[in-house]
């Protein structure tokens, strides 16, 4: 097939539909389309709101960063056309009102990887179940309070939050054998805590061994040997990992 970003939207409707006839099962499904994303060129911070503070589109799929690649690959794999994928989209990329209804605003955007995993239904963080509570370390931190005390973004929100990863120390051959056949991974940064942050970049880990990202060190999304990319002749480059699942928005 041609590549994502070479499309137009009507040529992505009439593709969507073969991902569901050729890969039935959902986590099957959003494994291909990741894949078929691998060369996306890079560019940061690429979604919005198409209007207000951030007029980038709600949806697109000619670039990536690290979360845009997650979230427009769940989006499409649960829909059958553009214009649904953008629907979805909005339903994952944005907290629900009062209502339950998803409204995209700069403001009820899930900004946060670590706000994400903890309370998105569509992202659901696993790494308690994966290594003994007793074996990982924690954070205390208030997301979006930087350590002067100013707001990180100006969203009028902060969330106090213990959140726990696994230590680079864990971080080997016989984790990535317990983890899924697909599997969400967020990277823990401690020189991003005092600025209100946990995570400094997101990935899909794929077959226990590799893993697809939009990266900015590559410029475009890449797949390549999870082991490889986290530990560098230097050392390794963050200081320990998330895990989280993927669950569609309708059982």
């Amino acid at each position: 097939m041609p590549k994502p970003w070479t499309l137009t939207e009507d040529q992505m409707s009439e593709i969507l539909p073969q991902f569901h006839k050729r890969f039935p099962d959902f986590s099957d499904r959003l494994k291909a389309f990741s894949l078929w994303q691998v060369g996306k060129p890079y560019e940061l911070f690429c979604l919005g709101e198409e209007s207000g503070v951030d007029t980038d589109p709600i949806f697109r799929m000619d670039v990536s960063d690290c979360t845009v690649h997650i979230l427009t690959s769940l989006a499409s794999v649960q829909s059958q056309s553009w214009d649904e994928a953008k629907s979805n989209l909005i339903d994952i990329h944005y907290k629900p009102n009062k209502k339950g209804i998803s409204i995209p605003t700069y403001k009820s955007r899930w900004h946060y990887t670590t706000n994400r995993i903890q309370e998105n239904p569509s992202t659901v963080n696993i790494t308690p179940s994966i290594i003994p509570e007793q074996e990982l370390k924690s954070v205390s931190i208030t997301l979006n309070v930087k350590e002067n005390g100013d707001a990180f973004l100006d969203l009028n929100w902060n969330k106090p939050t213990m959140i726990s990863y696994i230590p680079n120390g864990l971080i080997n051959l016989d984790l990535l054998k317990k983890l899924p056949d697909i599997v969400g991974v967020a990277f823990v940064k401690k020189s991003y805590f005092k600025m209100g942050l946990v995570v400094a970049h997101e990935g899909m880990v794929i077959d226990q061994k590799n893993i697809i990202h939009a990266s900015s060190e590559y410029g475009k999304t890449v797949k390549m040997s999870f082991m490889d990319y986290y530990f560098r002749n230097d050392g390794p480059l963050f200081d320990g990992v998330l895990f989280f699942e993927f669950h569609p928005l309708k059982d």
